[in-house]
């Protein structure tokens, strides 16, 4: 036996999509209902494991085997499901080495993150059976009691043996779903390098966080008397029944005055300008009522397993446009930032319930609870954290493909990117709270909104007018950055070229050590690291300018697969992420022999022990990788006691 190709049916109490599946196998009534296999691609057998029929002992021993590959979709659900299955004890979970996922190979091949996506797109003979959700709603979960079930909480096969039935079918044709994508995608392997990153980013997420859970349950429940106390407050100035609710509140508004669409974050932000203070008091209540996360802390009490830690909150290759990671349950991703001064002891203030204390010293208590999330993560005992991250990652990577060497030299000489941005752009000297220091501004918000191709919509959607730059500015702007980076310019033009005219001849192309080449109806984009980023049936279409523009099938803004449109900027926008996710991913191999436990955007957390030497991971983070000879990295960091922003 080579490969074990497997797909299993559970059962548990824990809502999987808020807890995940580390927290959804602790439940007491977990169990695996179903499991599908095939041996070696052979036919596909179902054991009936609710049913009390036994996974045959060779199967059973290809599970800890290591020279057994075993496959799935979504590989990391079958694993550990089947590490609760043989009773391994909480945080202990079959190696991941041995494990290869079919959801990795679509992903790497530019397809959807989903089985029914994939066998669309691919036009398989045998497609995920679509009843499939019916099912799982059926059988997997709770269900309500009624008085026409007779008041069950839970659906077992002899409830429906026609369902059950349509179950075990269902399950066997995913595996051989499975099957017949690996077979398809058989001539675009995924490089061992690749597995490798993959096991690392199983590993991780194996591991695991921390979370100091008594400070997440008096941060729920001060968010909870602070909503009561904003919506009695609300509700007294304005006498409506839900004074949260849009509707309401925009009638409120109307009657009193203002006008408004929409109730969103900007929209209150501009209409407190101007407002009475009657009506303002009530905006900014209603400002503090909106703060949605806090809700972060509640999923984090939802996803944390039996020893405290949560797991499984990264997705490898989840931005398969770029292979960078993307995140899920409390989404580390995009946490808000911390700015108080006083940030461990609100935090103390919080964990200790002093809700009398914290009221007295935060006007905003949202706010407060908000920028306090981070500080939820904390190391084991005797442990500190280091947390690294690069410095200006995409601004020097763009810098080093483009050959844009004045840039290179600021970096070089440890210079401020916005301060040198701004000299290039206006050609005087600018420096950081001293000469001309009023322009730092504008290199910073070009050098935010420019680097891919963008104007003036890209300066307003970077917020350039409320930081206080004029409308009749903008545009001068985009010339004067331009102007003063014209290899990066001709290397977004460049790269448009090369990509349209491998398509139209399918015919290699390479400019500034970045290869395209069209094989099978796929256009691919060959990084400086070997890995390539896939593009599904290019085409040459128009734009709405009535240019030329490329055209490929992917998964759009809707979430749906989707014809989109992509032009030489946004290929290098791909190409530049995608390095720099190439860049984080060496950075965590050197640094795989700590505990790495989190890692958000060009970030790593490290649970260190306290005879650990920042500077010394910060060094290793430094090295440049082989396959990218004059980048010039820099990382830097700090310990912590718990997460924050420093």
């Amino acid at each position: 036996m080579r490969s074990l190709e497997i797909d299993i049916e559970t059962y548990s109490s824990i809502n999987l999509q808020k807890s995940g599946v580390y927290r959804y196998v602790e439940a007491d009534d977990f169990e695996i209902l179903l499991f599908g296999y095939s041996v070696d691609g052979g036919d596909v057998m179902v054991v009936d494991l609710a049913k009390d029929e036994k996974i045959p002992q060779i199967i059973l021993d290809a599970l800890t085997d290591e020279k057994v590959t075993k496959w799935a979709f979504n590989a990391q659900f079958e694993r550990v499901c089947l590490s609760r299955y043989l009773g391994h004890p909480c945080g202990e979970y079959l190696n991941p080495s041995a494990w290869k996922c079919s959801m990795v190979w679509s992903a790497y091949m530019g397809l959807s993150l989903s089985l029914v996506g994939v066998g669309a797109v691919l036009g398989l003979e045998k497609q995920k059976l679509t009843e499939g959700k019916d099912l799982i709603r059926y059988f997997c979960v709770p269900c309500m009691p009624t008085k026409t079930n007779g008041g069950r909480t839970r659906n077992l096969p002899g409830d429906d043996e026609e369902k059950w039935q349509s179950f075990k079918d269902y399950n066997k044709r995913d595996v051989e779903t499975e099957i017949e994508i690996q077979k398809r995608l058989n001539k675009f392997p995924v490089p061992d390098e690749i597995w490798h990153e993959y096991h690392l980013d199983q590993e991780i997420n194996d591991r695991g966080i921390k979370v100091d859970l008594d400070f997440v349950k008096q941060a729920i429940t001060m968010d909870e008397m602070s909503r009561t106390k904003l919506m009695d407050q609300m509700q007294e100035i304005t006498e409506l029944d839900n004074p949260n609710s849009v509707q309401q509140m925009k009638d409120w508004l109307a009657d009193n005055g203002v006008e408004t669409d929409t109730l969103g974050k900007k929209a209150v932000a501009e209409l407190l300008k101007d407002a009475p203070e009657h009506l303002a008091e009530v905006l900014k209540l209603r400002q503090q009522l909106a703060k949605s996360s806090v809700k972060k802390y509640a999923a984090m009490e939802n996803a944390v397993c039996c020893d405290g830690r949560i797991r499984g909150m990264f997705t490898f290759l989840g931005a398969n446009r770029t292979g960078r990671f993307s995140s899920k349950i409390v989404q580390l991703q995009n946490l808000p930032q911390n700015h108080m001064l006083d940030l461990k002891e609100a935090r103390g203030i919080v964990k200790n319930g002093y809700s009398e204390a914290l009221e007295m010293l935060y006007e905003d208590i949202p706010d407060t609870l908000s920028q306090l999330i981070r500080t939820a993560f904390v190391p084991k005992k005797g442990c500190k954290f280091i947390v690294a991250d690069f410095s200006a990652i995409e601004a020097r990577v763009l810098s080093w493909l483009a050959g844009e060497d004045w840039r290179s030299e600021v970096f070089a000489s440890g210079g401020d990117i916005y301060c040198a941005s701004a000299s290039q752009m206006f050609g005087v000297p600018v420096e950081k709270h001293g000469v001309n220091g009023h322009l730092r501004q504008k290199g910073k918000i070009a050098e935010l909104a420019l680097g891919y191709g963008g104007s003036v919509g890209a300066l307003k959607a970077m917020g350039a007018l409320d930081m206080g730059l004029e409308e009749e500015e903008l545009k001068p702007l985009v010339n004067a950055w331009r102007k003063a980076n014209p290899y990066i310019v001709k290397f977004w033009w460049d790269v448009d070229r090369a990509a349209k005219k491998c398509i139209k001849e399918k015919q290699s192309q390479e400019t500034q050590n970045i290869k395209f080449h069209y094989r099978s109806g796929m256009l691919f984009i060959v990084l400086p690291s070997g890995r390539q980023l896939a593009y599904v049936k290019p085409k040459i279409g128009e734009n709405i300018f009535g240019g030329e523009s490329v055209t490929y099938e992917g998964v759009g803004a809707t979430k749906k697969w989707d014809r989109l449109e992509s032009y030489g900027p946004k290929f290098v926008e791909n190409i530049v992420q995608a390095i720099s996710r190439d860049i984080l991913m060496h950075a965590i191999k050197t640094l795989s022999s700590y505990r790495i436990v989190a890692h958000v955007h060009d970030e790593v957390i490290i649970e260190a022990d306290h005879s650990m030497s920042l500077d010394r991971v910060c060094q290793q983070m430094s090295r440049v990788p082989p396959w990218a000879k004059g980048l010039l990295l820099d990382a830097d960091g700090y310990e912590c006691e718990f997460y924050k922003k420093d």
